[in-house]
């Protein structure tokens, strides 16, 4: 009898637990309050975030059309949604999606919604690690799984809309998401690390000179890489991207100051004083290279 009590107990303190991880808030003295790991709609409705949320989720008017086509099939897939309710994007785009899913009746069961930090030492990141190797680096992002499997991923904002979006992943399926540069270097990362990229980087650099928007692409990407410590891999991909924005002095910083962090400070120096050779009239860059003498 007593060994049935304590698994009744167990089992309580064991549900409890979990339930009271759901919709977590942060809420710290002189911050706004944010939501961090696993969360679902009722946290989002919270008072909040319910500003935002309540007004994008009925202002966003679905495609029935597309809705009809799409409600079914979708039905037979998993999904997975990083976002962060202190992020422009997510606040945008979430209720959006939630709107989306609701008109096509998805089975909420089958959506897995987790929270990130905007905090520097936990970037990007939830408390159980639930983005370890899925290549998170903007939120939100929308990731569809078929049978285990991932089959194709929305980036931060969809390309048209997220019932066209959706419509193409779950038909032909031939969707590219926004920055399928840092697809193509999280690819080469995975399969033969910083050394891989550094072999590749001049076929890459071929294929996408001109063709990524801003140096921020891989930017916030390496950030991501630093924070949970791919040092290495970092570094190469600020090397990467000095070659892409050869002209943007802020690229020469970014490497620069992630190498004297990382205690490569002469491999530092000699990143600003090539780049003040490119550069010679740029003030933040010399600046920039007496701080790193002077640490």
């Amino acid at each position: 009898m007593k060994t049935s009590i304590t698994a009744l107990i167990i089992l309580i303190f064991t549900f409890q637990l979990k339930a009271q991880s759901l919709n977590q808030e942060i809420a710290k003295e002189g911050e706004t309050p944010y939501l961090l790991g696993k969360i679902d709609k009722n946290g989002l409705e919270g008072d909040n975030y319910t500003s935002w949320f309540t007004k994008n989720h009925e202002d966003y008017q679905p495609n029935l059309t597309i809705i009809n086509t799409i409600a079914s099939e979708l039905k037979t897939y998993s999904i997975t949604l990083f976002m962060g309710t202190w992020c422009g994007d997510s606040k945008k785009e979430v209720p959006r999606l939630y709107k989306v899913l609701e008109a096509c009746n998805f089975p909420m069961k089958q959506l897995t919604v987790v929270a990130v930090s905007r905090q520097r030492d936990m970037y990007k990141q939830s408390p159980d690690h639930e983005e370890a190797g899925l290549n998170i680096h903007r939120v939100p992002t929308v990731i569809f799984y078929k049978d285990g499997q991932e089959v194709n991923r929305i980036v931060e904002h969809p390309i048209n809309t997220f019932e066209a979006d959706i419509q193409n992943i779950i038909t032909v399926n031939d969707y590219k998401s926004n920055y399928q540069i840092v697809t193509a270097v999280d690819n080469i990362l995975k399969k033969k690390g910083a050394k891989g990229l550094k072999k590749k980087s001049k076929k890459l650099l071929k294929t996408f000179e001109g063709k990524v928007s801003s140096m921020f692409e891989l930017n916030t990407y390496a950030r991501i890489l630093y924070g949970t410590d791919r040092q290495d891999e970092a570094i190469e991909v600020l090397t990467f991207n000095t070659k892409l924005f050869p002209n943007e002095p802020r690229v020469y910083m970014s490497l620069a100051n992630t190498l004297g962090v990382s205690g490569q400070k002469e491999e530092a120096i000699q990143v600003l004083q090539d780049a003040i050779k490119l550069h010679p009239d740029n003030t933040n860059l010399k600046e920039n290279l007496e701080v790193i003498k002077s640490n």
